[in-house]
């Protein structure tokens, strides 16, 4: 499955091959709630079904539809389901992503892939990934602040190093050292360089101090989850705990961002305009778009010249604007980040804060 990070998100917006099929959908981890799931993603399925008939010829839509076909039946995929789903189909792409957190209910035909729900759970300001440490293994899980989950780790260049007598501490504790430096080297290359989300230490504190002592990942957070075993946790009780760690991040972060637009927008160097954003975008003058996590603008925005025009969802060439602004964003090397509407600084729905 393709690992969900920033460079997945700008493959992703400079597609440019149409029509783009865009499919979320809230689902459930466990039975009788999961029985539902399937059904939802068929009804979907048949309104986009629906929206590429009224636009495209039918053998373009059916060799589009036919993988959508195939997961509807697959019961094994229904039954090992997380919180919400991802299919983003076009004539070369066909990926599925199950996600740790609820997505909105939506299915769009359109001229490029709908994003928003994957920025968010990509840019949202409340996602962490955790490391799990001892002597002799290690664990990821990735989450935010209401689901925490386990994820594949990656290989390590070393071998935990094997149990010695007192007299040789000293060896062991050079063996402790390689084992975690290839830990670190691993995670960082991995996993914390695509995600780019901050990570949490969570150990015993003999394990904390020498990992951190040899930890190059820049996105390993000073503080962590220590003095606790770990692997003695069950996933929310590990979640809570990181949470609290990371949550005093989180807020100081928006509280930057909402006070740099502040200042920005005083100095007619960023907007909450809509049309203003969109032509600042292609200039390449957005560093940073704040988006509201849960608004959406129906209509569209021309790649080429940042027109905006509203218009109906319902047609299969109609997006969310906000995501239209989002994707150019993104494309002229931008920071997007989705944040709750409580504390967006703008009443509509965006905020830029330009470069120069």
């Amino acid at each position: 499955m393709t690992t969900i990070g920033y460079d997945y998100l700008r493959t992703v917006t400079v597609a440019s091959e149409v029509p783009c099929v865009s499919i979320y959908q809230p689902t459930h981890r466990n039975h009788p709630d999961n029985l539902q799931d399937p059904i939802q993603f068929k009804n979907l399925v048949k309104q986009v079904e629906e929206s590429l008939n009224r636009a495209y010829p039918t053998r373009e839509t059916q060799a589009l539809l036919e993988p959508l076909f195939r997961l509807q039946e697959d019961a094994d995929f229904w039954n090992h389901t997380l919180d919400g789903l991802a299919v983003l189909v076009s004539p070369s792409r066909f990926d599925v992503h199950k996600l740790p957190r609820q997505t909105p209910l939506l299915g769009i035909v359109a001229n490029s892939f709908h994003i928003k729900p994957l920025l968010r759970y990509v840019q949202s300001a409340d996602r962490f990934e955790v490391l799990a440490i001892a002597e002799d293994k290690f664990a990821l899980f990735e989450g935010n602040r209401y689901t925490l989950d386990p994820i594949e780790a990656p290989k390590v260049s070393a071998r935990p190093p094997a149990p010695s007598d007192p007299t040789a501490q000293q060896v062991r504790g050079e063996g402790m050292a390689g084992y975690f430096r290839a830990i670190d080297q691993a995670v960082t290359a991995q996993v914390s360089k695509p995600s780019g989300a901050p990570l949490v230490l969570a150990s015993l504190t003999e394990n904390a101090t020498p990992f951190r002592a040899v930890a190059q990942n820049p996105l390993l957070l000073p503080d962590g989850v220590a003095g606790v075993d770990p692997f003695a946790l069950d996933a929310d009780a590990l979640r809570v705990r990181a949470w609290s760690v990371l949550e005093p991040y989180y807020l100081a972060r928006l509280t930057k961002l909402t006070e740099e637009f502040g200042a920005a927008a005083s100095r007619q160097q960023g907007t909450g305009d809509l049309s203003d954003a969109a032509q600042a975008c292609l200039a390449g003058r957005v560093a940073t778009l704040l988006i509201d996590a849960d608004k959406e603008i129906p209509g569209k925005i021309d790649p080429v010249t940042g027109a905006i025009q509203a218009d109906d969802l319902a047609d299969p060439e109609v997006d969310d604007q906000l995501d239209d602004l989002a994707e150019l964003a993104i494309r002229f090397g931008a920071e997007v980040v989705l944040v709750p509407a409580e504390r967006m600084p703008t009443q509509t729905g965006l905020a830029a804060i330009y470069r120069y």
